[in-house]
């Protein structure tokens, strides 16, 4: 009797097991699913419609592309709902002009890119929006479900690829996933710190179910149990693909999570900068994230009257010609404050990974992120208070909490004798003449004081574009765009399109090096198409300079740092744009030059000032590693 109950027992379990794991394979194939949801097999309607309507819901408003077949249905899907879809020259463009949208505009910016190669393009792209804390999204196109890993066309694993560089990836396995996943997806992207997101969409999860059938029928199946078998497993296969597709789903956003200091650390906060006399704020991209308006933190500085070196995007957050604005001596300056508020900057290379830093400083740093909150802290330098939390909202409740109490200003006007000492020098040496060519400090200060008020800068390059980031003023916030810390050439044509797509009615500037210019020259073809007219000043010196400057004295030698002098204007004609050559002999006209590139733009020409310019000792020593 005991041998039978045991025996039972086994039995039972065995049963258990075994009913678990058909339950479990029922799920797997989408069995339990089909049973309460329908697939409708004579519905026209295909996935690309799914991610067009979720897209619309956000607020999205441009999607950037390079056409592959593979895509298709989402770019025809959301060409019919209203969003305008941008294709460029090349994929890393559509994800720069993404990145660009997103830091404009405070959505998340979207690429669509088609399999393989397509998406492999965009990794720079892709890791430039993660190191800049750019809410993104980008969309790639991928083999049949079930045919990845077969030798499929443009297959390779390309979650595997992506996984490093994006807070959330996601692959569709069945239609009715799209919303959900991209709903998840788009509010993960803005939450916390902003970052970029990755769904791929295998070709059979976008294109309708009468396309799909066909390529799931067996010609010459097997024959026997075995050829049942593999049709059954088929038609199982597209049947739960479509299973529910077109069911209604909430497509809204979902909420966004975004960090911020509690009411002690605000108060402890306030308590030390109210005993500081030397304060100083070092302002970083991250302060013009949403949700705190940029108007709203630059009227907390200009209450705090604190000074402030501004960094990355929040550039131009002070306008033209703020008295509490400091743009030279920012290390003379650290040395002396007796506090320092960190807000959205990090201890990099960009601050000498802390050791700018006086020791004896009270030092606040606020960041989203934890790991660039601390880092190089072991090492350099030391907060007194470290929050994670948004540094925009925290500037403006500081400034709040401090309502009444200024800085004594006698402390940022010595800052602010020193900085216009230090820009009459660099305006004296704009006046010197060059051994060849064009003074590339003149042609800058020229451009600056033409530009217009509504302009929007975009730096892409090295030697020619440092220089510009001490000679030309941004005149509002969010009128600055560089790559930010990955220091990524190529930028240049992706944010110049789309801040132009933002910002129609502004003038749109792109400072190119012109060895960054040949990564998207291309795109002048892109800019006449989509009629998104910009102006390109090409600091020309035949040479990658940034790095010949140390390479010749160092290891003396020039090798792979030269380049021609190029007929750049001739190339932006042939794009169907408007090119000027500038040389020495057309100095007496730079202005005018310049005037009339302006007056083209507005007449719907893209138009690029390819300037011939020569060799100063500007930036000696600048080279950052």
């Amino acid at each position: 009797m005991e041998s039978f109950g045991w025996t039972s027992s086994v039995l039972g379990c065995a049963a258990c097991v075994a009913l678990t794991g058909v339950v479990f394979a029922a799920y797997k194939l989408g069995l339990i699913y089909q049973l309460f949801h329908k697939t409708e097999t004579k519905s026209p309607r295909h996935g690309g419609e799914s991610v067009a309507e979720v897209l619309r819901a956000h607020g999205i408003q441009f999607l950037f592309t390079l056409v592959g077949g593979h895509i298709s249905p989402i770019l025809v899907a959301c060409e019919k709902v209203g969003i305008r879809v941008v294709d460029t020259r090349h994929e890393a463009t559509a994800v720069f002009a993404a990145d660009a949208v997103a830091r404009l505009s405070g959505t998340v910016g979207v690429a669509a890119v088609t399999a393989g190669p397509g998406l492999t393009n965009t990794v720079t792209a892709v890791k430039n929006a993660q190191m800049a804390e750019s809410p993104l999204l980008l969309l790639g196109g991928a083999a049949g479900t079930l045919l990845q890993g077969r030798g499929a066309l443009q297959d390779i694993d390309q979650m595997s690829l992506f996984r490093p560089l994006c807070k959330f990836c996601a692959s569709i396995r069945t239609v009715r996933e799209i919303v959900p996943t991209l709903r998840k997806a788009l509010a993960i992207a803005q939450s916390g710190t902003p970052g970029p997101v990755f769904i791929e969409f295998p070709i059979d999860t976008l294109y309708p179910y009468h396309l799909v059938s066909k390529e799931f029928a067996v010609k010459n199946p097997p024959k026997g149990l075995m050829g049942k078998i593999v049709s059954w497993y088929l038609n199982n296969h597209l049947m739960n693909l479509f299973a529910g597709a077109w069911e209604t789903r909430d497509v809204s956003p979902l909420p966004v999570h975004i960090p911020q200091a509690t009411v002690d650390e605000v108060q402890r906060c306030i308590e030390l900068v109210s005993r500081a006399k030397k304060p100083v704020i070092l302002l970083g991209s991250q302060a013009t994230l949403p949700p705190t308006p940029p108007e709203d933190i630059r009227k907390a500085l200009e209450d705090l009257g604190i000074p402030c070196f501004l960094g990355g995007m929040s550039r131009g957050m002070l306008g033209k010609d703020s008295p509490i604005h400091i743009r030279q001596n920012r290390r003379d300056a650290l040395k002396e404050a007796d506090l320092v508020l960190l807000a959205g900057t990090v201890c990099d290379f960009r601050l000498s990974y802390g050791r700018v830093l006086n020791r004896r400083s009270k030092i606040i740093a606020v960041n989203r992120d934890k790991s660039q909150l601390l880092k190089n802290s072991d090492m350099f330098w030391k907060p007194t208070i470290a929050i994670q939390g948004d540094a925009g909202s925290f500037i403006v409740r500081l400034s709040k909490g401090l309502k009444g109490h200024r800085c004594p200003e006698e402390w940022p006007q010595s800052l602010k004798t020193g900085d216009s000492t230090k820009e009459d020098a660099n305006r004296a040496k704009a006046n010197e003449k060059t051994e060849h060519h064009l003074n590339p400090l003149k042609v800058l200060h020229c451009v600056d004081e033409l530009m217009a008020e509504d302009s929007i800068i975009v730096a892409d390059g090295g030697d020619f574009v440092g220089s510009a980031a001490y000679i030309m003023r941004p005149r509002g916030p969010l009128r600055w765009l560089d790559p930010g810390a990955f220091g990524t050439l190529g930028v240049g044509g992706g944010f110049a399109l789309g801040a132009k797509l933002c910002r129609p009615e502004a003038e749109v500037w792109i400072v190119y090096g012109d060895g960054s210019l040949g990564y998207s020259v291309a795109e002048y073809d892109t800019f006449t198409r989509h009629k998104t007219p910009v102006i390109s000043v090409v600091g020309n010196d035949a040479c990658w300079s940034q790095i010949s400057r140390e390479q010749v004295p160092i290891l003396g030698s020039n090798v792979a740092c030269g380049l021609a002098f190029t007929d750049y204007h001739t190339v932006a004609d042939g794009y169907g744009g408007k090119g000027y050559l500038v040389r020495r002999e057309d100095e007496n006209q730079l202005s005018d030059i310049i005037k009339q590139a302006q007056r083209d733009a507005k007449e719907g020409k893209a138009t690029l000032l390819n300037v011939l310019i020569g060799k100063t000792n500007f930036r000696e020593g600048s080279i950052s590693v």
